[in-house]
């Protein structure tokens, strides 16, 4: 998946759209609560405007319904005021992201200068391809394929050449990630330094992984991690178990588990992926358990056999330094979802505790790799960020790249 990067692009005095995932979370009102995609979206940014490129950018915003009062809490307004503090320099904004007015304001650009659309989700069209699955015949009808059409047409519209510096949608053919650099000439579709480095790391981490290769999976159902188990179990040499998808595994071992979540409708599977995976597979021995999810309340560590009144949230003790031994000695990590309910203490401690063992494993020479969405927070609020190797800004798309699936939204773009 080797592309041309923003470098191969002449940017001085032209228009060049950037898509960027800015879809940052937020709390009740409106502030950024974590601005890690802004900032790790910069460099790509920082190189178009100081070479004298006039930025275009676009970004989607959580889920939008296509109702505006419902859709207000969606607007990247506030993006663009921490964008305009993180860049330095004044960042133009223009609702609606297609029309006259963004027209306008994209022309009007001068060297140097920011623009961002608004959310690109506020038309609906940008993820009508989505609807190809509802549909009867599992196509767009004339209608919707009319929308998609004329929105990639007014968006390609605004700008001269495109930069995909989106990795956490590149899974993902909408309109802004696939139509959209399609109408735009050869050799002047490229992706940015953010793209470009997430595809070398999971890239060089699944082609040639400095070894033992291991996998760390956690989060809470087996069915969410079927394929990516599926295709990394020929790659790596461990694949260590965590979260609450442990007890569907151990349910499926004749194992009580307790009132622990467990995918009843999967112990065939769970099953089947314990026999393919033999000695690779690892599974939590022991767990930090509680009558309930809550903040505060008194825990007890049960082997793998759990009471009836009890649950897992947490990996136990013997767990951990079983894993951190593995972690010490591993060449390559990648490590996708957490390995408890760290959102709530005092389940965060298995969570953190891996978190350092993978950053101390970086120190000494591994190549560690966070598979965005919980576990990219995880490392964030363990403060370890930036003492690992590389962190995902996709959770999905980290999932569906380490299955082996093709972006065909990268393989439009320039070799």
């Amino acid at each position: 998946m080797a592309k041309k990067n923003v470098r191969a692009l002449d940017v001085r005095g032209r228009r060049i759209l950037i898509r960027a995932d800015l879809n940052v979370p937020q709390d009740d009102k409106q502030a950024i609560t974590d601005d890690r995609r802004i900032r790790m979206f910069l460099p790509t940014l920082r190189d178009i405007v100081e070479r004298g490129g006039r930025a275009i950018v676009m970004s989607h915003l959580g889920r939008p319904v296509g109702d505006a009062k419902k859709d207000a809490p969606f607007t990247l307004r506030p993006v663009a005021t921490r964008l305009q503090e993180l860049i330095g320099r004044p960042v133009k904004f223009v609702a609606p992201c297609e029309g006259a007015e963004a027209k306008q304001a994209a022309m009007s650009l001068k060297d140097g200068e920011v623009l961002l659309l608004e959310n690109l989700r506020f038309n609906p069209a940008e993820t009508i391809i989505d609807l190809k699955k509802k549909n009867p015949d599992g196509k767009l009808t004339p209608e919707q394929d009319a929308k998609r059409e004329a929105f990639a047409t007014a968006i390609a519209g605004l700008g001269e050449a495109y930069v995909n510096d989106a990795f956490g949608t590149c899974h993902r053919k909408h309109v802004s990630m696939y139509d959209v650099p399609q109408k735009m000439p050869a050799g002047n579709r490229v992706v940015g330094f953010l793209v470009e480095k997430e595809l070398k790391y999971l890239g060089e981490a699944l082609k040639e992984p400095k070894r033992p290769f291991v996998a760390v999976l956690g989060g809470a159902k087996v069915s969410d991690k079927i394929s990516v188990i599926r295709a990394l179990l020929p790659k790596v040499d461990q694949i260590l178990i965590g979260g609450a998808m442990t007890y569907t595994f151990h349910a499926a071992q004749g194992k009580n588990v307790g009132k622990s979540l467990c995918e009843r409708d999967k112990l065939d599977l769970a099953k089947e992926l314990i026999a393919a995976g033999g000695a690779k597979l690892r599974l939590p021995s022991d767990s930090v358990c509680a009558a309930e999810l809550k903040a505060g309340v008194a825990t007890k560590v049960c082997g793998t056999d759990i009471p009836a009144d009890l649950m897992g949230l947490d990996i136990g003790p013997d767990t951990l330094e079983t894993y951190r031994s593995i972690i010490g000695k591993a060449g390559t990590v990648v490590w996708n979802g957490p390995v408890g309910a760290f959102e709530t203490q005092p389940f965060e401690k298995g969570t953190f505790a891996l978190a350092h063992a993978i950053a101390d494993a970086t120190s000494r020479g591994t190549i560690t790799i966070i598979g965005g969405g919980d576990s990219a927070a995880a490392i964030e609020d363990a403060g370890l960020a930036e003492r690992v190797s590389h962190v995902s800004t996709g959770g999905g798309a980290s999932l569906e790249f380490l299955e082996g699936k093709p972006f065909a939204t990268v393989e439009i773009l320039d070799a």
